[in-house]
């Protein structure tokens, strides 16, 4: 736990987010109160003496937050209509492998990294799991997390520009599939706060990837689907989910030179443009084969991070459940595969 200081710095950090979101929403910048608090918080931590830092803490409920919104979007009919995604389902498969052993090449190759460094860097998974993996199998970590961070940060800054000014599609935030606090009914928020703690919990000790996503996401599908809770989250805490992560981002390269996070940028921007490629290739094939909502097929073939995905997806209403499954079969893939590929590879 951390001392009354830390706490302090964290709060002021996330003062200094909701600043640049408010920035944001006047300015009518898409994702206001996400990429304000990116901004913002990104300028703050290059000044030394300010005593802020990254509000890390506030991590494991924005998850929770964001498993249980994820949650509430499976009604009984979009339960129903599953096995329409499968071959959807399928191609992720592909995109995987293909986005992964491109982007290897390209690490391996252009920029020089060893094999097993390019590989935990290339693969299309979570940060913290990818330098676990890496550290075990002595790989480089901190050139993994330097360019799982820039990948994560590539995804998220463009995605909402692209959605809304190529596809003209309003991602304000006013699009929200959860409803004002005022409108919540008492008792079922209660009862989301109590089982999105017990999925967390449960998840974590069955040593489930993204645990604090996933396990409340869970009990959050069972609780709506059997009509047993019938309030969405409330509109506030997602907007502060958003000023939490943006600025967590924001603080992705504290303590690294401007110099170094320059040069990773440039270099990781070539593997970006192979991401965008595959990317694009995969969207093309499910939209024009299945006639799948664009955006929804956007979302989820993005190799970015499963929360702030689903973050954006929740932004803009998109078809939450077909995302979420996308990505998580991408994560399962990962997580399981990418350890046994690994240690095949001999440098």
């Amino acid at each position: 736990m951390p001392n009354l200081t830390n706490l302090l710095q964290m709060l002021l950090a996330i003062f200094i987010g909701v600043v640049g979101s408010i920035l944001f929403i006047y300015l009518h910048l898409p994702l206001p109160w996400l990429l304000g608090a990116i901004f913002t918080s990104s300028l703050a931590m290059r000044f030394q003496n300010l005593p802020i830092q990254s509000p890390k803490i506030f991590s494991t409920p924005a998850r929770i937050i964001i498993g249980l919104t994820i949650g509430s979007a499976f009604t009984p009919e979009i339960l129903g209509n599953l096995h329409i995604y499968f071959f959807s389902i399928l191609l992720i498969i592909p995109y995987t492998i293909i986005v992964a052993f491109a982007g290897m090449y390209y690490y391996y190759k252009v920029l020089n990294f060893d094999k097993r460094t390019a590989f935990f860097s290339s693969m299309p998974g979570g940060v913290i799991e990818m330098v676990i993996l890496g550290e075990q199998l002595k790989a480089n970590t901190s050139k993994i997390t330097l360019v799982q961070s820039s990948r994560l940060l590539f995804i998220v800054l463009t995605l909402p520009f692209i959605i809304q000014y190529i596809f003209h599609i309003d991602i304000s935030g006013n699009k929200l599939i959860t409803v004002p606090l005022k409108e919540i009914y008492l008792m079922d928020f209660f009862f989301l706060a109590i089982i999105g703690v017990i999925g967390a919990i449960g998840a974590k000790k069955l040593n489930i990837s993204a645990a604090y996503l996933i396990g409340p996401m869970i009990l959050s599908i069972i609780a709506f689907s059997s009509g047993f809770v019938h309030s969405k989250p409330p509109d506030e805490l997602l907007k502060f989910v958003q000023v939490i992560f943006g600025t967590i981002i924001g603080f992705t390269f504290k303590g690294v030179t401007l110099k170094v996070i320059i040069k990773t940028l440039i270099g990781t921007f070539g593997h970006f443009i192979i991401l965008a490629l595959v990317s694009a290739i995969f969207i093309s094939i499910v939209y024009f084969a299945f006639d799948f909502p664009i955006i929804s097929v956007l979302l989820a073939f993005s190799p970015g991070g499963q929360a702030e995905i689903n973050l954006i997806a929740i932004l803009v209403a998109a078809n939450i459940p077909y995302i979420t499954i996308h990505h998580i079969v991408r994560l399962f893939i990962v997580m399981n595969i990418a350890p046994l590929l690994a240690k095949r590879i001999k440098d």
